[in-house]
């Protein structure tokens, strides 16, 4: 191996660490701060209707946004509950921010609450209780998955299946992409009833779709999931692998 690719070979590598270095401390960043926190506004900026503040929490430097409302440099302010975008992109500012917490409370220097408590979120953004309307797919014909079970049978054994892998097909009838760094998926197939509850399969992916879309989804089956911030699943294939076919 000549020089130039030792070179090459040490950027990248150097790269690949940095990366994975910046992901881990957004990942903890995220779970340590979606409960909320406080300190001094080091930076704020206004934009269509938003606050964006930059927090010192005294351990890491955090974004907040929420409706626009009065805060400077210097201000003390404590960040209720909110709900993390990685790599979000504001258009009006044309900036990416690492990490932003939307939320529905930060309040000034002790006093009242900038806003409602409930979070308000960006378009594309997508629902904290994954209760909005999914799209209307056609959903006949769905073929069980080979060896796998249906929507309404994972819902159904959820207890004994929690933990367990599982495969399913059915069509991604909700999409939003890397929201906390996933890709988060809805799928139907058919089985269930929306008066039961058990219908809807919520997904997190690396792999893209999009509405409409027949995947064949294979993942362990977590029961009770709070990623904070309203993101509450009874049951979910977090990390699946998905295959658009």
């Amino acid at each position: 191996m000549n020089k130039m690719k030792c070179l090459l070979l040490t950027a990248a590598l150097l790269a690949a660490v940095q990366l994975a270095g910046a992901q881990g401390q957004i990942a903890a960043a995220t779970a340590d701060a979606s409960a909320g926190f406080s300190g001094k506004v080091v930076e704020t900026t206004n934009t269509a209707g938003y606050t964006y503040v930059r927090v010192d929490t005294g351990s890491q430097k955090l974004w907040a946004a929420t409706t626009q409302f009065d805060v400077k440099t210097g201000d003390s302010v404590t960040v209720a509950a909110g709900a993390p975008m990685a790599n979000y992109h504001s258009q009006s500012l044309d900036r990416t921010f690492d990490l932003v917490y939307f939320t529905g409370g930060i309040t000034v220097n002790s006093g009242t609450a900038a806003a409602a408590t409930a979070p308000v979120l960006p378009a594309g953004h997508p629902p904290l209780t994954g209760t909005a309307p999914a799209a209307k797919i056609d959903l006949t014909g769905i073929p069980r998955a080979e060896g796998g079970k249906t929507i309404a049978e994972i819902y159904a054994g959820r207890a004994k299946l929690a933990g367990q892998p599982v495969t399913v097909r059915g069509k991604v009838v909700k999409y939003n992409a890397m929201i906390i760094g996933k890709n988060w998926l809805h799928i139907r197939d058919g089985s269930g009833s929306a008066d039961t509850r058990d219908n809807d399969l919520a997904v997190t992916t690396s792999t893209a779709a999009k509405l409409g879309d027949t995947v064949l989804v294979s993942g362990v089956v977590t029961t009770n999931k709070d990623f904070g911030a309203g993101y509450k699943y009874a049951v979910i294939l977090d990390d699946a692998k998905v295959t658009v076919e």
